[in-house]
């Protein structure tokens, strides 16, 4: 019975290592997109994240430990709109062979011109028909709900062994996002509608300003690459002063400097911190999408519903 027993522990002993290479490697491009993989891939994948917490993935500059980590992965989770102009060459470096998954795929996009951008810059490095897109889809959660279902046919077709389990986590995924979404349009309706009207650092949130009816406006383009001129802060200020626009909100990627000089000469309070491009570590406001969206939420009603 003992040398069975020893037997079977030695069995297990090695297929341990195995089961764990099973799981299916995902790099996906900033951390907003890795916590969506983890929600629909649960202990099925493996995700790496190339730019983590607090990171911004506009001006990121790639490692060569990011090519390793995209020549050992299944897939690449990207968001595309020409967000990540450093991640072709990176792939191509890599010399992997990953699939690349763009998550904006099925999204309706908006331009980065409308509206808010003060001076309808792109992205430095984006090319093409991207670079007058706005990238920042995820800000609208109805759009997140596309990301996670290209997320979850991604992994069914890498690993469609896992496709219950793909399909099951991304339903209830979808659940708490659609209560997350009602949660939103509650808070909204909180705020005076003259008062829904804010300024922040670049231009991050025109999906959520479509979705929500919040008017956003940004010195900075839709990348924080871009440079502000003193007639754009000067038009800015001039523009909260005439609508009376009762606070700033900074942002967790930007140079707080610029927000707090257009506070100090408009009287404007500032609200608070809005998370835009980037999750938190575990210890901060928003260590997943869910806790980023309702930080924000509560952030703009706390300084403008009174």
């Amino acid at each position: 019975m003992i040398r069975i027993a020893v037997i079977v522990l030695s069995l297990l002993a090695a297929a341990l290592p195995a089961r764990a290479q099973e799981r299916i490697g995902v790099v996906a491009s900033f951390s907003i997109l890795g916590d969506f993989v983890r929600s629909v891939g649960g202990d099925r994948v493996a995700v790496t994240t190339l730019v983590g917490p607090t990171g911004d993935v506009h001006v990121y500059t790639p490692s060569p430990r990011d090519a390793k980590q995209i020549a050992d992965a299944r897939l690449v989770v990207i968001n595309g709109l020409g967000l990540e102009g450093w991640l072709p060459r990176l792939v191509q470096s890599s010399g992997g062979k990953a699939t690349i998954v763009t998550l904006t795929k099925g999204i309706k996009t908006r331009d980065a011109d409308k509206d808010g951008d003060a001076h309808g810059h792109g992205h430095g490095h984006s090319h093409g028909e991207d670079e007058h897109t706005d990238p920042h889809a995820w800000q609208s959660v109805p759009n997140a709900k596309i990301y996670v279902a290209n997320i979850r046919d991604a992994l069914i077709a890498a690993d469609p062994a896992g496709a219950a389990t793909y399909r099951a986590n991304a339903e209830a995924y979808l659940a708490k996002l659609d209560a997350l979404d009602r949660e939103v349009r509650e808070q909204v309706a909180k705020i005076p509608p003259a008062g829904r009207k804010v300024i922040s650092t670049h231009d991050a949130f025109g999906y959520f300003a479509d979705a929500y009816g919040v008017s956003f406006i940004a010195p900075l383009g839709v990348s924080t690459e871009s440079e502000v001129s003193a007639r754009d802060v000067a038009r800015i200020i001039k523009q909260i002063r005439a609508a009376k626009i009762p606070a700033v909100f900074l942002e967790n990627i930007s140079d707080p400097r610029l927000i707090q000089r257009i506070a100090a000469e408009t009287g404007a309070k500032i609200g608070g911190t809005l998370y835009s491009d980037s999750l938190t570590a575990e210890n901060g406001d928003a260590p997943t999408y869910i806790d980023m969206v309702r930080h924000n939420i509560r952030t703009l009603t706390s300084a403008l519903g009174h």
